[in-house]
């Protein structure tokens, strides 16, 4: 520590400094150029490192590469845990247990397979290999997803396991790593003992602190309130302190994270959505600082020990994923092109080589060339996978251009001939009125009768509730409704103008309308006593066969982002609120626009 100079910390932060800005004024380029991100932050960490301008320099002893890759797996595997639809898993069960199953567990057996056969290790060193080589990289997937023209089924299956297949392939990389270690006794019996902590020490501190950690904020949120910027540093807090307690029962750190964001995904309870943000945005910058300090001299360790058989490997290693899931994806009805894209789309990143720094970390014998045979697999697989949706941009770019230009426009057509229609049939109140005891839940309504309260002429307001994961799942909302997120919602309310004498009807995703039920007793004991959750919400309203409309797609200020996050903005409306001036398109850059965003006038 003492040698941790002033001179050596200014510098430090220089160096963090640029990473930061150079890897922000490229995620434009990227992002439209198509090219990997992984390989630009790689190439980066390259001219930094010693061969280029020498301002880098890590090796896999380095402390802070332990404390970098420890930090990137956390928050990796917590915001993947986050993330997780429950509901949708449930829908896709059966490809999801295939390729958390056969698939993944295939793919290691065949990996380790070669690793044995061609390059000569010891079993443990083959499976820990195997399964390091089996996990799929999101980051890499990135580019795939993103695509519109990728069938539902294939998209699924390879979200799924590039955010689950971690979990199956980390008990496989710690147990082996017992057997690969030369000073244990009885290795039956120490195998056993890692198996209940993997799957019992672990994944209980988890639950635990998940549980712990919900209840705790969703009691002072109710009764006292937490301020969105501390409810946001809150996400890190959970998944430091479930590693945190794993690790002091001597369990894994790993498995208790990413238990903690399953549980908090499981109790569906309603979060700002700064909470999952920040999450991600803090595990995004340590994935980046991740992957530069790779890309400066440790990615490139592999050439060092290349050979023929080292290529053999590599290229076997991507080779033998396709087989694996062609035959384990055999019995499902799906159509080739999704069973090919999901095939081949397995593309090894980080995720591979901080499942190998577990076993380096630990200092047994033989990690370091395995990390050294994983870091050439992973520049292989950067190359083909990375660059593979580059490939088919380029070469459908233009036409999917022009397709969803034209159906960007109609869409803003349609979403305006609606707007003039709500308008123009507003309800007013030269309707003889129905009597208030026709609504006889005090905290729920049904179609029916919220359909009764607007034949009736009375100021009905129409809200979407649902939570950022579902509104992902759908492109359309009710029609008329308007969009209001399911935090801080009293303020909210005050922001979107909605009277209090008004009829507040709350929508949320599923049927029994936790979310809505929520928002609407709060909003009541905020004074909008007419506040109620639509019975059914939004999966009763389709069924009903009543009016939709697509949703208008997420407009960014260009002044920054307001108290109403992103999803309060509408395209050509810059103006959140009349005291809010978020400049839009169509935005006066003066004073702002006091005009609501979805409400019709009562």
């Amino acid at each position: 520590m003492a040698e941790f100079s002033n001179e050596v910390f200014v510098a430090t932060l220089a160096l963090v400094g640029v990473v930061i800005v150079v890897a922000a004024l490229l995620s434009g380029f990227i992002e439209r150029s198509g090219l990997p991100q992984v390989a630009v932050l790689l190439g980066l960490g390259a001219v930094l490192g010693p061969a280029g301008m020498g301002l880098l320099d890590v090796q896999l002893d380095s402390p802070i590469l332990r404390v970098v890759a420890t930090l990137s797996l956390v928050l990796v595997l917590f915001t993947d845990a986050l993330t997780i639809d429950l509901r949708e898993l449930r829908q896709y069960r059966t490809l999801a247990l295939i390729v958390l199953g056969p698939g993944t567990l295939l793919s290691a057996i065949f990996v380790s397979a070669a690793g044995w056969w061609l390059l000569g290790l010891a079993p443990a060193a083959a499976v820990i290999l195997g399964a390091s080589l089996s996990s799929t990289d999101p980051v890499l997937l990135r580019g795939l997803l993103r695509r519109r023209d990728v069938p539902p089924s294939a998209r699924q299956a390879l979200r799924l396991e590039s955010g689950l297949n971690d979990v199956v392939l980390l008990p496989l990389v710690l147990v082996a790593a017992v057997f690969l270690n030369p000073e244990v006794g009885d290795r039956d019996r120490l195998g056993a003992n890692v198996l209940s902590i993997c799957f019992l020490l672990g994944p209980g501190a988890g639950v635990v602190v998940g549980l712990l950690a919900v209840a705790t904020l969703d009691l002072v949120r109710r009764r006292i309130g937490v301020r969105r910027d501390y409810e946001s540093l809150f996400a890190l807090g959970v998944a430091f302190s479930a590693y945190a307690a794993a690790e002091a029962l001597h369990g894994s750190g790993f498995l208790a994270a990413f238990a903690a964001g399953l549980t908090i995904s499981a109790l569906d309870i309603e979060l700002c959505d700064c909470f999952l943000e920040y999450g991600e945005t803090t595990a995004e910058l340590a994935l980046l600082f991740t992957f530069v300090l790779f890309g400066s001299s440790l990615i490139w360790s592999g050439f060092s020990v290349l050979s023929w058989g080292l290529v053999a490997f590599a290229v076997l290693a991507l080779l033998v994923r396709p087989v694996a899931f062609l035959l384990s994806l055999a019995p499902l009805h799906i159509d080739r092109r999704s069973r090919l894209l999901i095939a081949w789309f397995g593309p090894r990143g980080l995720s591979s080589l901080l499942l190998v720094l577990l076993v380096v970390f630990q200092g047994l014998p033989g990690s370091e060339y395995l990390f050294q045979i994983c870091s050439v697999v992973v520049l292989l697989s950067v190359l083909l996978h990375g660059f593979s949706p580059f490939v088919l941009d380029r070469k459908q770019g233009r036409s999917q251009e022009s397709g969803v230009r034209s159906q960007e426009s109609e869409a803003l057509v349609q979403h305006e001939q609606t707007n003039s229609e709500m308008t123009s049939s507003a309800p007013t109140l030269l309707v003889p009125t129905v009597p208030e005891q026709m609504v006889r839940d005090k905290e729920r309504i049904s179609l029916d009768e919220y359909n009764a309260l607007r034949a009736a002429g009375k100021a009905v307001y129409l809200v979407d509730v649902r939570t950022e994961r579902s509104l992902g799942r759908s492109a359309e909302q009710a029609a008329g409704a308007m969009r209001m997120p399911p935090d801080h919602v009293a303020d909210r309310a005050v922001e979107l103008r909605l009277p209090k004498e008004a009829w507040i009807v709350l929508y949320c995703t599923g049927t029994s309308e936790g979310t809505s039920a929520r928002v609407a007793h709060d909003l009541q004991q905020a004074g909008w006593t007419k506040a109620r959750a639509l019975i059914g919400g939004w999966d009763g309203w389709q069924q009903a066969g009543m009016p939709v409309e697509s949703r208008p797609a997420v407009a960014e200020p260009v002044g920054g982002r307001c108290g109403l996050g992103r999803s309060m903005l509408r395209p050509n409306e810059g103006i959140c609120c009349g005291r809010c001036a978020c400049g839009g398109a169509s935005a006066d850059r003066g004073g702002g626009s006091g005009r609501l965003l979805y409400a019709a006038s009562a």
